[in-house]
């Protein structure tokens, strides 16, 4: 079975205890897919030069954030590693002459395990966690992504996670989302609808009010996405399954890149 690679925001930690749209929507997004035999995330919550690439056998749970309810401490996700399937990547990643480093011990971090908790409650799916480099250009990250894209035919699900507009010195109170954050939303949607590369490797010159959305102390979040998207260079097919935005700028999407 080939599967879809998929950018999903992974929002506060708190989405973890929430029961609301987004939350619900991940639950029912496992439901439609097969079941993988295992999963790989590029996190922008590891964030390296080089790259990285989880070993485990068995994964503990990072809770890598402070300030929030303790019963969110006590969460855990004890999913397993797949060491074969990492021997896998590293092999792909030789392939192409991408340095990378096997890393032991670290946990999955909360850009990990907080989608994960909702999509597969059961902690049963082996995950192999990624790291991402939010200083390479968007075209190196999408020909990193490529360079997995094997693993699609091979029942392994890529996530990219991250945020499309994660600026957390700019979160609200309000209801209703800021325009600026929806305007931001819409650029990037319109051109991930016609894989229009030049425009969006060109992002942080072209899309409006980037500096709000992807601000030089968060652009982790964003590139995840450029990851996804190069392991479905092939089909070049993105579809927006969910909007929705928390604290008033908070980006909550889901794209599907086939």
């Amino acid at each position: 079975m080939k599967l879809p690679a998929f950018f999903i925001a992974h929002g506060s930690p708190l989405l973890a205890l929430e029961d609301n749209e987004y939350t619900r929507f991940l639950a029912r997004l496992s439901e439609d897919l097969e079941v993988p035999r295992g999963i790989v995330v590029f996190s922008a919550h590891w964030d390296s030069p080089e790259q990285l690439l989880t070993v485990d056998e068995q994964h503990e749970t990072q809770h890598d954030f402070y300030g929030f309810p303790e019963e969110i401490y006590s969460l855990t996700y004890p999913a397993p590693g797949d060491p074969a399937l990492s021997r896998r990547i590293s092999e792909l990643f030789k392939d192409h002459n991408l340095p990378h480093q096997p890393v032991l011990g670290r946990g999955l971090d909360h850009g990990i395990w907080v989608i994960l908790q909702k999509m597969f409650p059961e902690a049963n799916i082996p995950v192999v966690a990624l790291s991402v480099d939010s200083l390479r250009s968007p075209h190196e990250q999408y020909q990193i992504g490529q360079m997995l894209a094997p693993l699609r035919e091979e029942g392994i699900l890529l996530i990219g996670s991250g945020g499309l507009v994660h600026n957390l010195r700019l979160l609200s109170e309000k209801d209703q989302p800021e325009a600026w954050a929806q305007e931001f939303d819409a650029w990037i949607a319109k051109r991930l609808e016609t894989w229009d590369l030049p425009e969006l490797f060109a992002f942080e010159k072209k899309a409006p009010h980037v500096r709000e959305a992807v601000p030089s102390y968060a652009r982790e979040h964003f590139v995840p996405l450029f990851y996804a998207m190069g392991a479905a260079d092939e089909g070049r097919q993105a579809g927006l399954m969910i909007q929705a935005y928390q604290y008033g700028t908070l980006s909550l999407n889901c794209w599907m890149l086939d």
